[in-house]
């Protein structure tokens, strides 16, 4: 009777252990995209770069999503054509803010951290952190997706 009782209570909690970290690994990929992205802050931009040693925008968001086990299409475009709509006012850390910079639609992304700001590889100063209120970023926001 013991062992039948024992056995019950193990699989009851390895049942919900299982519950509760698919959820806590769901909401954990969207900040530890963030804490991935901050890591490489500094890191000189490259036109076409996808790793470390330089990154263009799209690169840096693709790598840093990659590390947190999730794949997105190469290109800033393709990247827009993902996931879903996100009103600015309703942004959460690790959504893709995109913006308008040169061509007609999404031309640049980077990753909203939180408070206002997102960590983009810029072509002039490679990975860092800009304010969404920056009177650049403000005028040529084009949209948020989440992934």
């Amino acid at each position: 009777m013991k062992k039948v009782l024992v056995m019950s209570l193990l699989s009851f909690g390895l049942l919900f252990s299982g519950i509760f970290n698919a959820h806590e690994a769901s909401a954990a990929s969207k900040k530890s995209v963030v804490t991935v992205a901050k890591k490489y802050i500094g890191t000189p931009y490259k036109y076409g770069g996808t790793s470390p040693k330089g990154f263009d925008c799209s690169g840096f968001v693709g790598y840093s999503y990659k590390k947190v086990g999730k794949s997105l299409p190469r290109t800033t475009a393709s990247m827009y054509k993902k996931g879903k709509k996100v009103k600015k006012s309703n942004l959460k850390k690790g959504d893709l803010i995109f913006f308008k910079t040169y061509k007609k639609g999404a031309s640049h992304v980077g990753i909203y951290i939180g408070s206002n700001q997102f960590i983009h590889s810029s072509s002039s100063k490679g990975v860092k952190v800009d304010k969404l209120s920056n009177s650049y970023w403000k005028t040529k926001y084009y949209g948020a997706k989440r992934i």
